[in-house]
């Protein structure tokens, strides 16, 4: 078995990629964490006790609550431009690790705004260090805006204004993230609407913590150009119907869905339904560094769980770059990259 897996994983590895889910606090690796709190001096006892002592790598949780703990003392030690900076140059250096050549990355506007931090020179810092990046690793980053749904309407709004402002350093879309129950998509259309008019791509975290008709809806009300998650879509057929006939691409994420509790296994993923019903999957890590996986991972995790060919992940690979917010210029550059007939 070990010999296959090496092979799996090379080529998985090998493949040309791109990802669309990744959150830029959730890549916080735990040694930067310690890093960052040994320089301010504070949070150090609550950076250890979400660090595992035995292997001083990985992030522990014991529930889903534990997991919001922990990824709230990663945006209060994320402070100043620097520590941005630092945070976006370490991810699009591990993405380099793996051959990924393109990423959205969602900022976080909305925390930003939340903490009272100063928008403008962090946001500048962490594009500036993105630009810097793709120089010395040839890893492109665009960002996604993502606003705190459940703090209401003119608060998205005012996320959507700094996205429109920083377009030109590589904003592409409007997203919203948060408590699905407490934002629901019904008080998002006009400020999608705008975004929309605006240029701005629009996305959605949807059906992770609610059924299916929170996916229905951020298609239809808000007309969300691709899906965060969508787990709960199994749940209706017609809302499969909806998500392949429109062509949403569904940003699935294996190792969160099981790490944040809404899934007790990973086999238990519908990720087989969503193929079988000819939806567009693409594969994401979501907060690779919180949920000790790498997009590499992802792949492998997905292969080996449900016996997936390596023509399958590549068309997994394919699909992600077809729904990437590029010109069709740049994603056929990035389809040629890749083989057209893998072997067995």
């Amino acid at each position: 078995m070990h010999g296959p897996a090496t092979e799996l994983e090379s080529f998985i590895r090998h493949l040309p990629k791109v990802e669309l889910h990744l959150h830029l606090e959730g890549s916080v690796q735990p040694e930067t964490l310690r890093e960052l709190s040994r320089s301010k001096g504070r949070l150090e006892k609550e950076t250890r006790d979400w660090i595992s002592e035995r292997t001083g790598q990985r992030y522990r949780y014991r529930n889903f609550q534990d997991f919001l703990q922990a990824f709230k003392l990663v945006t209060l030690l994320l402070e100043t431009p620097g520590d941005y900076a630092m945070a976006t140059a370490r991810l699009i250096e591990g993405l380099a690790n793996q051959n990924v050549k393109y990423a959205e990355v969602i900022f976080a506007a909305g925390v930003v705004l939340w903490k009272k931090q100063p928008l403008e020179a962090i946001f500048e810092a962490a594009a500036s260090a993105a630009r810097a990046a793709q120089k010395s690793f040839g890893v492109r980053v665009q960002w996604i805006f993502d606003a705190i749904r459940h703090f209401g309407v003119e608060h998205t709004r005012e996320v959507l204004h700094w996205a429109e402002r920083f377009r030109p350093q590589g904003v592409v879309a409007l997203g919203i993230g948060g408590d699905e129950t407490r934002g629901p998509a019904e008080l998002f259309p006009e400020v999608f609407r705008e975004a929309r008019e605006m240029g701005l791509h629009v996305v959605a975290h949807a059906g992770e913590a609610c059924g299916p008709e929170s996916v229905r809806k951020a298609v239809e009300l808000l007309g969300a150009e691709r899906i965060g998650h969508g787990l709960t879509a199994a749940r209706d057929p017609a809302v499969l119907a909806l998500l392949r006939d429109r062509e949403i691409p569904l940003e699935v994420c294996l190792t969160s869905n099981v790490a944040t509790g809404v899934l007790a296994r990973v086999e238990d993923h519908p990720l087989p339904q969503f193929l079988e019903a000819g939806l567009v999957v693409t594969l994401n890590t979501d907060d690779p560094a919180m949920f000790g996986t790498t997009l590499v991972n992802e792949y492998l995790l997905a292969a080996k769980t449900f016996g997936l060919a390596r023509q399958q992940i590549l068309h997994l690979c394919q699909n992600a770059i077809r729904a990437a917010f590029l010109s069709e210029e740049e994603k056929l550059d990035l389809l040629n990259k890749a083989p057209d007939d893998p072997p067995a």
